[in-house]
């Protein structure tokens, strides 16, 4: 009896040893990350190469037609004006005693007119008592030429007289312009944005082929865009109207919603860079972008085409040849070969190969991680530890 107690005793510390050899030297299950496969929204879409910025659409840097003394500036930076408003003036007193004289000229015409006109009105008059003296014998046909060309004459100065009084008011027109060109007024509703010129100061304008600095710089908040280029591949697939957001770096996380505006009709060719095509998003929600600032460096996606409702995996899931690693029930990493559909960087639609709720490796840079492998998913824990 003894020695049975002795010998099942045995057998029991050899199990418990072989329990635990097998305990500490089995491997380790490989801490994962995991995502399930899950029904949602995928798009397709493309999005800028380069920074993009936010532009208003108007947008006018003007300038008198005419150099000159800054005579008024009742705008300063920041005043919102309305249309008409006026945003500058030259010195331009020459040119409005010029005008005055215009006036003064045209009255003294249509005074002639009144003079001239009258005239030839009594020299018609009298050509016709003429006409009846001479028919009852009582004037010579000489006396009748005589009257009539008089008649005539008179009504060719009272013509005369009225085309000065044209020439006049066209004076006062040419006058009125060329005083007009000393003012600048705004084109449309906006802010003033810049100022180039200070009160007396002489600005002049651009002269061909060498660019100056406009006297006001003048913008339409009210409307904004923004503009970004797009690589020539990817800008074949655009068409205006399509749906896009606009993310922005001075907002960061936050999405704004637009649309396709306008697509330019060439290919841009930087030197040193790659050949792009300039692409206009405009903001479904004005009001929402009636904050932002023009210039703001803002990036697009616009979106080619969508599904929704359907199963999708992350994209960083998914491996070369379209295979991914799920997790199975025993705690097993099973590689797995999908049917994909539409993708971009962050989901990918699912066809087959996968099913829902499965859960698919999403940390696959991690050593360890393959087919075959144990693995355990990480806990909230770890994944804090080694970020």
């Amino acid at each position: 009896m003894t020695k049975l107690l002795k010998a099942a005793l045995a057998l029991v510390i050899l199990a418990a040893a072989a329990a635990a050899f097998s305990h500490f030297t089995r491997t380790k299950p490989v801490a994962v990350l995991v995502a399930a496969v899950e029904p949602g929204r995928v798009e397709t879409t493309v999005a800028n190469t380069r920074a993009g910025s936010v532009a208003a659409c108007r947008r006018a840097k003007v300038a008198p037609a005419m150099g000159g003394r800054i005579e008024r500036l009742p705008v300063k930076k920041g005043d919102r004006v309305k249309a008409g408003d006026l945003l500058l003036e030259l010195w331009n007193d020459d040119l409005a005693a010029r005008e005055t004289v215009s006036r003064e000229q045209l009255a003294t015409a249509k005074a002639r007119v009144d003079e001239v006109c009258q005239l030839a009105a009594a020299t018609a008059s009298e050509a016709r008592q003429a006409r009846q003296l001479r028919d009852k014998g009582f004037v010579s046909e000489e006396r009748v030429v005589r009257a009539e060309a008089q008649a005539k004459s008179s009504r060719a100065g009272c013509e005369s007289a009225r085309t000065q009084v044209q020439e006049a008011a066209a004076r006062i027109a040419a006058a009125r312009a060329d005083t007009q060109r000393t003012v600048l007024r705004a084109p449309f509703a906006g802010i003033v944005a810049e100022i180039n010129g200070e009160l007396g100061e002489y600005v002049t304008p651009s002269p061909p082929g060498i660019p100056t600095p406009p006297a006001i710089d003048l913008i339409d908040d009210t409307c904004l865009y923004v503009t970004a280029p797009i690589d020539e591949v990817d800008a074949a697939q655009l068409k205006v109207g399509m749906a896009g957001r606009i993310s922005l770096d001075a907002y960061r996380g936050r999405h704004f919603q637009g649309h396709v505006r306008r697509i330019a009709p060439y290919v841009q060719a930087l030197e040193k860079q790659a050949r792009t095509v300039e692409v206009e998003v405009e903001f479904d929600q004005p009001a929402e972008a009636g904050h932002l600032l023009v210039g703001y460096s803002a990036d697009i996606e616009v979106v080619v085409e969508h599904r929704a409702d359907v199963l999708r995996l992350p994209t960083p899931a998914l491996m070369p040849g379209n295979r991914v690693l799920v997790l199975t029930a025993d705690g097993k990493l099973d590689e797995r070969k999908i049917e994909a559909g539409l993708a971009n960087w962050e989901f990918t639609e699912v066809k087959s190969g996968v099913n829902r709720s499965d859960r698919v490796v999403t940390s696959l840079d991690r050593d360890g991680v393959k087919a075959g492998a144990r693995a355990a998913v990480e806990s909230p824990a770890g994944a804090a530890a080694a970020q």
